[in-house]
């Protein structure tokens, strides 16, 4: 490393309290504008993304219904379980509800095409912070925190998104109801799904974390195993819809990812060098 950037990062890990204000505005201003600038890209291509993408789930033909049925041929050797159709509309309600779900699409895209370089400014921030060790696998944990996000978008799109659409859209209490959903509950469901998935995938990053600071240990994570369960279960419960496939699909790769935490937990110990 060259002497000057040691200089900064010596100079940035005494700053004053004020300093470090100032310095995390810059970070949040910085990763703002990356915000605005996918929020632009994903506003122009705004038509595209709601037809799609966000209302892919919806369409009998979305790649999830297709392997289905791809599925329902080779077990059955009929189409059993494929789905045909969505019985169900998709309609606004209110005049200016196409333009408001057009200025969310742009957000949302926007947040989730600048995550990496998000997760990139607040590394710089704590960077000074961490030890030399840490910070040869900062760029590692950041690409790792990446992944696991988009693995927990792509999988609750294509999972837990066309599964909960077709049992909610199919559901019938009654023959006399006619099935005309507003374009802002579907994009909300479709939207809660993914990126509260996403968010979900996350959980080995937040193990570390804690498990960094020792506020949690792998033994500790052993013991509470049944209580993890149940609060994994109770969390699917509120981001799924009230049907049990859709919460046991989202809770079981989250226990997977709870056991990877439990692993890295044990890599990560503070040692008695560490104390």
């Amino acid at each position: 490393m060259a002497l000057d950037q040691i200089d900064i990062e010596k100079h940035e890990a005494q700053m004053s309290f004020l300093e470090h204000l100032e310095e995390l505005r810059w970070h949040i201003i910085r990763s703002l504008i990356a915000v605005s600038i996918g929020a632009s890209i994903a506003f122009y291509y705004g038509t595209y993304i709601f037809d799609k993408i966000l209302l892919g789930p919806t369409q009998a033909d979305f790649w999830t219904f297709r392997k289905i049925c791809e599925l329902s041929e080779s077990i059955y050797s009929s189409d059993k379980i494929c789905v045909d159709k969505m019985e169900f509309v998709i309609k606004t309600m209110k005049v200016q509800e196409q333009f408001f779900q057009h200025m969310m699409i742009a957000l949302l895209g926007g947040f989730v095409l600048a995550l990496p370089y998000i997760l990139y400014e607040i590394y710089r921030f704590i960077r000074p912070a961490l030890k030399s060790r840490e910070k040869k696998y900062s760029g590692f944990a950041i690409a790792f925190a990446s992944v696991l996000f988009f693995l927990g978008v792509l999988f609750g799109y294509f999972f837990l998104a066309p599964i909960s659409i077709n049992f909610l859209g199919n559901y019938t209490l009654s023959e006399v109801i006619q099935k005309e959903f507003t374009v802002t509950s579907v994009v909300s469901l479709v939207t809660l799904l993914t990126i509260g998935a996403g968010i979900m995938f996350e959980l080995p990053l937040v193990i570390y974390l804690l498990a960094k600071v020792g506020l949690v240990t792998a033994a500790t994570l052993r013991s509470y195993r049944k209580v993890a369960l149940v609060v994994i279960l109770i969390i699917s419960a509120i981001i799924t819809p009230p049907d049990i496939a859709s919460q046991i699909l989202l809770a079981l790769p989250i226990m997977l990812l709870y056991e990877v935490g439990i692993f890295i937990a044990k890599r990560v110990e503070p040692t008695l060098d560490d104390i």
